[in-house]
């Protein structure tokens, strides 16, 4: 059988909207994937201001974001549809929208940008809202992306994406462990839009940086890190109390991009142990090349093998995983692992809108 989807995600990172036009092949419960055309469309700096504030909205004034974000992403699809003439190509979208807030410990997470006006103004199916259900029945509602790996990767034992949140899974028989480590790019951002850029390219303002010790120490003493897993991250931790505290130690960018670089690695080498041996990172913070270059030495004792593949799928990973769990969607399967969230139960998790005439 053969999926043709459009998957969409929207990173903590407010980079863009990553769309990956996939075909998906399931025979005998064995899936693989050919992705055919893929695209980023970067947000304004309207949209950016929008996202970065929706925290702070009234109720309506976040629920009219929602639609108009959701009018949005569906704009933005048209466009990729007839750019690269998939029109009667499509059999489905699915789209994780942008995470406002993710409060697991009260069974509340929300992702704006409405499925509804996404079937509506391109007149297909689309599922949306892929957390709600694993946070109803007790899980983190994150990571949800281990389901992709397990089904797609087959070839890798442990996965890391370096996104606006690195998170990590871990892979053994058929037991899956995966949770968000730390903050990572869109704490580096904020640090680099001071130097005036939208990011550190190749991560060549922190290597001219020292390691500021005092702040590495309290960067690695927060609370968070000692908890077990499962466990989430709000994008809050990453905004509210981590750039705060570098902020606090008054260093300079260079030095608090390095630090906090380096607070990156210490928490990645805490999470993968020597468990593992093969590791697939992607996400955009793969193209950081001084932070895989210290991740590299941090793991070096571990006989962990470190992969970045190629470009397209480091950046539209996770967007082809979520056209996977939409089509796992689509045919009443699970698509969210309880071992990973700690959910009482696997759930078949997303809304379906239907945006074509029954």
């Amino acid at each position: 059988m053969v999926y043709k989807v459009i998957g969409i995600m929207s990173g903590s990172s407010l980079d863009g909207i990553d769309l990956a036009y996939v075909h998906l092949y399931e025979a005998g419960g064995k899936w693989n994937y050919e992705i055919i055309a893929t695209e980023c469309y970067p947000y304004s700096s309207e949209w950016k201001e929008d996202l970065a504030k929706a925290v702070h909205l009234t109720a309506l004034k976040y629920q009219l974001l929602h639609s108009r974000y959701g009018a949005y992403i569906a704009q933005q699809v048209n466009i990729f549809i007839n750019s690269y003439e998939l029109q009667h190509k499509v059999d489905l979208i699915t789209s994780h929208g942008h995470t406002v807030f993710h409060l697991p410990q009260f069974k509340m997470t929300a992702q704006i940008g409405d499925g509804a006006a996404i079937a509506a103004q391109t007149n297909l199916p689309v599922v949306s809202d892929l957390r709600s259900l694993d946070i109803a029945f007790g899980g983190q509602g994150a990571p949800i992306v281990p389901i992709g790996e397990k089904l797609l990767f087959k070839e890798y034992d442990c996965f890391l994406n370096l996104g606006g949140i690195a998170n990590i899974s871990l892979h053994k028989n058929d037991s899956c462990i995966a949770y968000d480590v730390c903050p990572a790019n869109r704490v580096l951002n904020m640090l680099a839009k001071e130097k005036n850029v939208e990011y550190d390219d190749k991560g060549k303002i922190t290597a001219s940086g020292k390691i500021d010790e005092e702040l590495l120490k309290q960067l690695n003493a927060l609370e968070y890190y000692g908890k077990a897993y499962p466990k989430s991250l709000d994008n809050s931790f990453g905004v509210d109390i981590i750039y705060p505290l570098i902020k606090k130690s008054a260093i300079s960018i260079e030095d608090g991009l390095r630090t906090y670089t380096e607070h990156i690695c210490i928490q990645l080498k805490n999470a993968f142990g020597g468990q593992h041996k093969k590791l697939l990172i992607t996400g955009g913070g793969s193209f950081n090349e001084f932070l895989i270059q210290q991740l590299k030495r941090y793991l070096l004792d571990s006989g962990i093998e470190i992969l970045v593949p190629d470009e397209k799928l480091v950046q539209y990973k996770e967007a082809l995983i979520m056209a996977l769990i939409g089509t796992l969607r689509w045919r009443e399967e699970p698509n969210v692992l309880a071992s990973v969230t700690g959910a009482s139960q696997n759930s078949v998790g997303g809304a379906l809108w239907l945006g074509v005439e029954a």
